[in-house]
């Protein structure tokens, strides 16, 4: 699973930013890791100086053979932007994925090994 940050000018996209972003991904997103080939997380700067919500952090992950699917939450310290993203798409991954992998609770004919 590829991991990709993106930030805005407003954000201080320091590389040390960047790496604690990879680890909170794949430490929330890597149980999905065999199933995802890329996700890509966008942080900005929503309204400057303004106040309120301030940071808005989109997660678009890919899941194989699939159309990406992705997230967004807002604020107001992009620490807590992320963990809310974070929370979101495993949530939705759970979702899309087992669906596709469980087929109510019991072995599906074409995944089966067959015995002879």
């Amino acid at each position: 699973m590829q991991v990709q940050v993106n930030t805005d000018n407003d954000t201080n996209g320091s590389a040390a930013l960047v790496e604690r972003v990879q680890e909170k991904v794949e430490g929330q997103l890597g149980r999905f890791a065999q199933h995802l080939t890329r996700v890509e997380v966008h942080i900005n700067d929503v309204n400057a100086d303004k106040g309120g919500t301030d940071k808005r952090c989109m997660i678009e992950a890919r899941p194989s053979n699939t159309k990406p699917m992705a997230v967004t939450h807002e604020a107001e310290t992009v620490k807590q932007a992320l963990a809310g993203a974070l929370q979101k798409a495993a949530r939705q991954l759970d979702n899309a994925l087992g669906k596709r992998m469980d087929r109510k609770g019991g072995e599906s004919i074409r995944t089966a090994e067959l015995s002879e």
